[in-house]
């Protein structure tokens, strides 16, 4: 099932999200409608608050062309971050359309449980590091503008502040 994305601002992306104490079928459903969602978008990534669920599970998938591989971390942690630094055009589904410059580590380890319940562990480069950075960002709370200027993040903020306002009144009128 496809599920409405959270479009910033909204409180809901702001918090720190809970960790997942048990896989179960409602958790399985989610990660299932997570992708779905993703793939739908289009996007390469969406962590749970993204979809108003404040849990810590994201999803990704970084092939563009190729078979699909897609991914379901469950708490994620980063282990090791390389020194080397990276700058990537970041976009994120819940701030269509707007996009930025973005410095991250290159390189990441990270460890995160799967949804068979086993310990996994994986080192990632390029635009996979560059993903799941963003995306545990997300758990935490935080968005890709937060790495931002002031000025450029108000301005992004108030575009979406105006965008929502647009689509509440389209789907007023629909009614």
């Amino acid at each position: 099932m496809i599920r409405p994305i959270l479009i910033h601002p909204d409180p809901r992306l702001k918090k720190l999200c809970d960790p997942v104490t048990e896989i179960t079928a409602d958790l399985r459903q989610l990660a299932s409608d997570m992708l779905e969602t993703m793939y739908d978008a289009p996007g390469i990534g969406l962590a749970a608050p993204q979809v108003g669920v404040t849990r810590r599970i994201l999803v990704m998938d970084c092939i563009k062309d190729g078979p699909p591989e897609p991914m379901v971390l469950i708490n994620p942690v980063v282990l090791w971050r390389s020194e080397d630094l990276t700058v990537y055009e970041e976009g994120c589904l819940s701030i269509p359309d707007q996009y930025a410059d973005v410095k991250r580590p290159a390189e990441v380890t990270v460890g995160w449980i799967d949804l068979d319940g086993a310990e996994q562990e994986r080192q990632f480069a390029g635009l996979w590091a560059t993903c799941v950075q963003h995306e545990i960002d997300h758990l935490d709370g935080r968005l890709f503008i937060d790495y931002l200027g002031p000025l450029k993040r108000q301005m992004i903020t108030r575009k979406m502040e105006k965008l929502k306002r647009e689509r509440a009144r389209e789907a007023a009128d629909a009614r």
